[in-house]
């Protein structure tokens, strides 16, 4: 007796909504998926400008010195 493979489905309509069920589910997961790494691009980006500011302010330590010697 041949043995049936668990991955075929005997009813076609059945396979049918099986794997639209399955798509409809791994397309939200990309969705969101998509949507979290917006949010991570956004944080990058708001770090990223963050740094450029910090890099182009002249230190504290820098302009206190500056007062010291020409105060």
């Amino acid at each position: 007796m041949p043995r049936r493979d668990p991955d075929k489905h005997s009813d076609p309509a059945a396979a049918s909504v099986s794997l639209a069920t399955e798509a409809a589910l791994l397309e939200a997961r990309l969705r969101m998926l998509q949507e979290e790494i917006d949010t991570v691009d956004a944080c990058i980006e708001a770090v990223s400008e963050s740094l450029r500011l910090l890099g182009r302010a002249p230190s504290a330590s820098a302009e206190a010195a500056d007062s010291v010697d020409h105060g």
